[in-house]
Formats: C-alpha cells, sequence, structure tokens
C-alpha cells in the first residue's frame, strides 16, 4: 500500500485507516456524520494526494484533449478548469477528471481518479500521436481540499490570493503558508464551498501546509475530514463516483452528463452519444429517497410494484443533513420520472421508494 505524505498525520489523530485505491488513507476520524456537518456547517481538511495528475504539454495539447474528452476544452482559457469524461469505444466511461488550462493551446493539467491512474494514462498515451509532451506528475503531487462555507475565510490569512472571491471552477497559482508554485482551485466535490491545494512536497512543504492550514483552522473549528463523509457529502450533491455511478459500461447520457458532452468537435464514441441523445436511451441515473425505512446499498435490485427487476441502485447513505435514506441508481427509462414509486429489494423486503429531482439538497 502506498502512502501520502500526511499518512503520519492523520495515523497520530487517530484515524479509522483502510486500503482505498492502493493507498492507506483515512476514513474517518470522529464519525461520518459529525465530520459530514463540520464540512456543511463550517469546513473540513481532505487528503486527496491519492488523485492522478497529467501534464500535457506543445503545440497538439489541447487537440489531444479534444480527441480523448466529451467537453469542449477549446473554451477554456488559462485559470479555468472544466469536468469532463473519457469516453471509451463503446460508449462507456473510461474515467471521469477535471482539466485545467494553465497555458492556453499549450499546456494543461488533468487530474483524474486514483484507481484509474494507469489505465487513464494508458488510455490517453494510445491516442497522442502528435507527439505531446505528456508527464505523469500523481506521485509527487500532494492535493489538499478545503471545503465547506467558512474554509476561504479560515484560510485566507494563509495566502495573498483572495480565497473569498474565487469563482466555481477557476484556478491560480500562488504562495500558501509560505509555500511557492501553489495551485489554488475552487472546483469542490461536496457542493459546501472551498478551495484545493496543488503542491509538490519539497523542502518540507507537506509538513508546512498541513501545519499551518490547522494552526490556523483549528481555533476556528477546521476539522481533518475522512473518505467516509466525502461520499456522503458528494452523494447529498447527486455527484457521481467513478467505480459506482459511472462506469465503462454506462454512457454520459444515460448518467445525466449530457452537460458535458459536447458535440462541436468529433471525440470517441461522439458519433454513438449524438444518437443516444436524438433517440434517448433505455436506462438512466436517477436519485430515489426512501419512503419506507431502510437503507439503500450498492448492487441492491431496484423493482416495479409487480416485482420485476428494473435497475440496480449505484449509490445509496442515510443522508446526514436530510436525516432520510437517498441512493442513485440506473432504472428503466420509462421509471426516471419524478416522483415514479419504484422498490429496492433490500435482503427480503421491496422498500418503497420514490424519484427525486438531483441534487437532493437544493
Amino acid at each position: 500500500m502506498k502512502n501520502t505524505p500526511f499518512t503520519e498525520k492523520h495515523i497520530a489523530l487517530g484515524a479509522k485507516m483502510a486500503a482505498f485505491a492502493g493507498y492507506n488513507m483515512p476514513i474517518s476520524y470522529t464519525g461520518i456524520n459529525d465530520e459530514h456537518q463540520a464540512v456543511r456547517t463550517n469546513a473540513g481538511v481532505f487528503d486527496v494526494s491519492h488523485m492522478g495528475e497529467f501534464i500535457l504539454k506543445g503545440e497538439n495539447a489541447l487537440d489531444l484533449i479534444q480527441r480523448v474528452t466529451s467537453n469542449d476544452a477549446s473554451k477554456l482559457t488559462a485559470g479555468k478548469a472544466q469536468y469532463s469524461c473519457l469516453p471509451n469505444n463503446e460508449g462507456g466511461i473510461v474515467d471521469d477528471l477535471l482539466v485545467y488550462c494553465i497555458e492556453e493551446n499549450k499546456v494543461y493539467m488533468l487530474v483524474v481518479n486514483a484507481s484509474n491512474i494507469e489505465k487513464d494514462w494508458n488510455w490517453i498515451s494510445q491516442f497522442n500521436t502528435k507527439g505531446v509532451e505528456m508527464h505523469n506528475i500523481s506521485d509527487k503531487t500532494c492535493l489538499l481540499a478545503i471545503q465547506g462555507p467558512n474554509a476561504t475565510s479560515i484560510l485566507q490569512p494563509l495566502t495573498e490570493t483572495d480565497l473569498v472571491n474565487m469563482k466555481y471552477y477557476t484556478f491560480t497559482k500562488g504562495t500558501f503558508a509560505g509555500v511557492p508554485n501553489v495551485v489554488i482551485s475552487a472546483t469542490g466535490y461536496t457542493g459546501a464551498g472551498g478551495i484545493e491545494i496543488y503542491f509538490e512536497d519539497t523542502d518540507g512543504a507537506a509538513n508546512k501546509i498541513w501545519d499551518a492550514i490547522f494552526a490556523e483552522g483549528t481555533p476556528k473549528g477546521l476539522k481533518p475530514i475522512g473518505l467516509g463523509a466525502r461520499d456522503t457529502l458528494r452523494l447529498e450533491m447527486g455527484f457521481c463516483l467513478y467505480g459506482n455511478d459511472i462506469d465503462d459500461t454506462t454512457s454520459p447520457m444515460e448518467a445525466g452528463l449530457g452537460w458535458i458532452t459536447k458535440f462541436t468537435k468529433p471525440f470517441t464514441s461522439s458519433e454513438l452519444f449524438a444518437k443516444q441523445k436524438a433517440e434517448g436511451v433505455s436506462k438512466k441515473l436517477v436519485g430515489f429517497e426512501m419512503v419506507d425505512k431502510g437503507i439503500p446499498r450498492h448492487d441492491y435490485e431496484i423493482r416495479d410494484a409487480a416485482g420485476n427487476v428494473i435497475g440496480r441502485v449505484t449509490s445509496g447513505t442515510q443522508s446526514p443533513s436530510m436525516q432520510k435514506a437517498i441512493g442513485l441508481g440506473y432504472v428503466k427509462t420509462a421509471f426516471a420520472a419524478q416522483d415514479t414509486e419504484i422498490f429496492i429489494a433490500v435482503r427480503d423486503k421491496a422498500l418503497k421508494a420514490k424519484v427525486v429531482k438531483v441534487p437532493f439538497l437544493s
């Protein structure tokens, strides 16, 4: 198992650790509900240094990104980021990712899921037929996500960058806690606001930044947060998790990701997706709330009133913010309309639920 530069910090803080994407990662510290509420109401720090980062450079960098991603990266100017996905040849999703435009048309950073680093690198590399310079900087890049409504005001004393007024899906490079060349972005995966900081752990930068964040934040209620609460926070927003809600067999059109599927340029499987857009899809990812008492879990069957299997749960939890059980799942399109009654097979029972609009939290 790999460690991040913060692993010893997590263990010293009493985190419950577990293997995730080949890394020894903190799942929780004081409990998922407590950590979840800390982020929703104040601020929390996630170590997400296990994520992957690739740098693409050269006059054909944008061309390569355009051919392998579903969104239109030509819209990006320096300092802007974009959510996108890498479609495969069969209309599924290799991975979802963030595209950061460092220098327009020339230098980009792709941020990919930890479990897919090698897979994504190999996938993109096979399309690199025009000599784009590619660098996998995943192992030397630290990434902390400081999320919550008070995150930016708590961290503001640590940098001259105007954190409080950073617009969503923008980024800049600056000095943070005395460490230069830190990429500071506002992309977020919790729906609670905040920033992410990317930096290289040279000259003790990781310790310096971690210690400065908690020296500044602890008196203001800032807490370390594990991956357990990260999952409940993203689920309340209806954000997809790769490997659960999207994978090699699901299309972005089925997953409600038509908004990141732009037909302004050709890309892998674009003709198939255009056909799906025109003709419709046979299944759709929907959000649902439990009506009967019970927690939906990944891979539970979704049934109709007659007991026929109409889909499967992809993610489910007891929402700490809403105090009710919620989930995401694929259902046959006929059952995807809001307020449709569906049933979740929990052990030997079919528990009533209803399709609702996402995000679950408005």
